[in-house]
């Protein structure tokens, strides 16, 4: 147990902020960025999918029948 509060620590910085300006990085961490993001963009598609599995299961079981 830390005495130190842990909200109190500093957060990691991300690898891209929206809207951030580009004009300052290379091509390689244009590349990197694109990566993160599209990594990114999949782990939403699957929370999404598995949101949807569960919505779509729970309106079937709680349906009013006729």
């Amino acid at each position: 147990m830390s005495i130190f509060p842990e909200d109190d620590r500093p957060k990691p910085k991300s690898v891209h902020e929206i809207g951030q300006d580009l004009s300052m990085l290379s091509l390689a961490e244009i590349d990197l960025r694109v990566e993160a993001l599209k990594a990114e963009i999949e782990r939403l598609a699957e929370a999404r999918a598995k949101k949807d599995a569960s919505r779509s299961a729970a309106d079937a079981f709680f349906r009013k029948p006729g």
